[in-house]
């Protein structure tokens, strides 16, 4: 195997700061309403989730079953707050990822967890302005991305909303903040608030057992 050269992306990895909701329940026609006033790319895939061992700091995956994606957890610069709508802890991450086939047979349930996700995904470019979404191009791409995700796993079902900037490392922050005060401009339907204690990435989640 022929080592990355320095500075390239398998080298460095890609770097991005995070927030994510969430939420039991089926994504409801309100929710996906208010989220389709941006243009969005529509996906479903399949992630499994490595749960043990218990790799503190980290997040394995099997993204789509054709590639391994390995994320570092790098702290928190603070929380996310909009009055009134959403209150989030932001992470900070480096993420690599390599090509792979699928698992050979399946997973063991009791080391890996299978999520079937239904993405809808919208990103705001680098920029002073927050105004149109649109659809995103590779990831890794400098922006943000924001996501609607239905999840189902074992029968139940779940959904999600996340923000991932990537880019410049001195943007991260600026461009998640400023993103989210654009998408939350319009309030969430009935009334609705995300707190902290929906706030988790999907690794944190398997791994404590919300679900």
């Amino acid at each position: 195997m022929t080592a990355a050269p320095p500075g390239s992306p398998v080298a460095d990895g890609v770097r991005s700061l995070e927030v994510r909701w969430i939420v039991p329940g089926q994504l409801g026609a309100a929710m996906a309403g208010w989220f389709a006033r941006f243009p969005a790319e529509m996906e479903s895939r399949e992630d499994t989730y490595l749960l043990h061992p218990r790799l503190r700091g980290l997040s394995v995956k099997i993204r789509g079953g054709g590639a391994l994606e390995v994320k570092v957890y790098h702290g928190s610069p603070g929380i996310l707050d909009l009055a009134g709508r959403a209150h989030g802890r932001m992470e900070s991450w480096q993420k690599w990822s390599f090509p792979c086939g699928p698992l050979p047979g399946s997973p063991d349930p009791a080391d890996w967890r299978l999520l079937r996700k239904r993405r809808q995904v919208s990103r705001f470019p680098l920029a002073s302005g927050r105004t149109p979404g649109r659809v995103p191009g590779p990831d890794g791409e400098p922006g943000c991305a924001v996501e609607l995700t239905e999840v189902h796993m074992q029968g139940e079902a779940w959904w999600s909303l996340g923000f991932e900037s990537t880019g410049p490392a001195a943007q991260l922050r600026s461009e998640l903040e400023a993103t989210a005060t654009s998408v939350f401009a319009q309030p969430l339907p009935g009334g609705m608030e995300l707190g902290r204690d929906d706030s988790s990435s999907f690794a944190d989640w398997l791994c404590r057992g919300y679900w």
